[in-house]
């Protein structure tokens, strides 16, 4: 993918920052964010991927997108809306997904949500190599772009103030396990150990958040890993579980990592001054709907809608695969995605962590 494309089309996610900016300041109801800018994967890209590249990873055709307002899939990984579209409308945050999927996209139009996630990407380079994603590592040199306009617009100090108050939220991880140590091995030799692996990932992770703390970010959100040894795809890759089950060690390896992630992040706020970072607890939402469905209204937690539900996603997924009726009664929508309604429920429990955290 050319990265000077892709960050020309980021860019023209908004317009009229300055506008939206100044109508928050006389709203009634005051956004708690200027503006919400986010980094990482397929649970949060809203249209990147769409672009022409030499990744196969997309979601621009049916079936997905079924369910949001107009039943037109723009690239969001899912049946409908994703965690971060709730909770920036929960925030009174407006958020469109990239301009060129929607071409009569005016430019009085108020945007206030910039995504810079690729579905595919990964902490790990090795990822998004394999996947052909915009590596998350090469998401801050596309926000230093936007900054670059940003300032054209409202000025080096006003660009700056929206940047330091605004909510930056970063979701990744899964594709770095499950694409280069799980399912595709590539790191095993060098860290036998998932631990050793999980380290690395970490110190990815560490540099990343820094350099967006160098870029100007302040308030950031990173999200944990979920149990991903109960994501249908992984399910599917163990061949002699018939009966569907979670897979215990890799759920094991999840709260591992998470518990590891929990005890840095306090690390890297205390080094870094001004910043308030939290850690968002993704495991326990998503294991309770999976232990106990019928209290979220699941029926099917153990395969995706999309398909037999067991390995269709992205290209998987299309105009040919079946698709169930009931979405809402869906835990997934592919054999790796979340459904709508299990973004719902997500954006509910950060909504209140994240209110909770700014209180702190």
């Amino acid at each position: 993918m050319s990265t000077s494309k892709t960050i020309t089309f980021t860019l023209f996610i908004t317009t009229t920052l300055l506008a939206s900016y100044n109508a928050a300041a006389k709203a009634t109801t005051q956004p708690l964010f200027p503006a919400i800018l986010i980094f990482g994967d397929s649970t949060v890209d809203t249209g990147n991927n769409n672009y022409p590249s030499q990744t196969i990873l997309r979601a621009e055709h049916v079936p997905y997108g079924i369910d949001l307002p107009s039943h037109i899939p723009k690239g969001r990984f899912s049946n409908g809306k994703l965690f971060s579209d709730i909770i920036a409308t929960k925030f009174n945050i407006k958020q469109f997904v990239p301009p060129f999927l929607q071409p009569n996209l005016s430019d009085h139009d108020i945007v206030t949500g910039v995504c810079f996630a690729s579905a595919g990407a990964g902490y790990d380079d090795q990822t998004s190599l394999t996947t052909q994603a915009i590596r998350v590592s090469e998401q801050p040199k596309m926000f230093k772009s936007y900054i670059t306009r940003l300032k054209s617009i409202v000025g080096d100090k006003k660009a700056m103030k929206i940047i330091k108050n605004a909510l930056v939220v970063v979701s990744a991880g899964p594709n770095d396990f499950i694409v280069n140590y799980y399912d595709v091995p590539s790191w095993r030799l060098e860290y036998p150990s998932i631990s050793g692996y999980q380290d690395f990932v970490l110190k990815r992770l560490n540099n990343f958040v820094r350099e967006l703390y160098s870029l100007g970010c302040r308030k950031i959100v990173v999200g944990g890993l979920p149990p991903m040894g109960c994501l249908p795809i992984q399910m599917t890759a163990q061949f002699r579980n018939i009966l569907r089950f979670c897979l215990e060690q890799e759920n094991r390896d999840s709260v591992l990592y998470n518990q590891k992630l929990q005890k840095l992040l306090p690390q890297i706020e205390a080094s870094l001054t001004g910043s308030k970072i939290m850690y968002s607890n993704i495991y326990d939402p998503m294991m309770d709907m999976i232990q106990n469905p019928s209290k979220y209204g699941f029926i099917e937690t153990k395969r995706g809608c999309c398909g037999t539900g067991y390995i269709e996603a992205s290209f998987l997924c299309n105009a040919f695969s079946p698709t169930c009726q009931n979405r809402s009664e869906f835990l997934f929508f592919d054999s790796i995605h979340p459904s709508e309604a299990t973004y719902n429920y997500i954006g509910n429990v950060l909504d209140t962590q994240i209110r909770g955290w700014l209180k702190a």
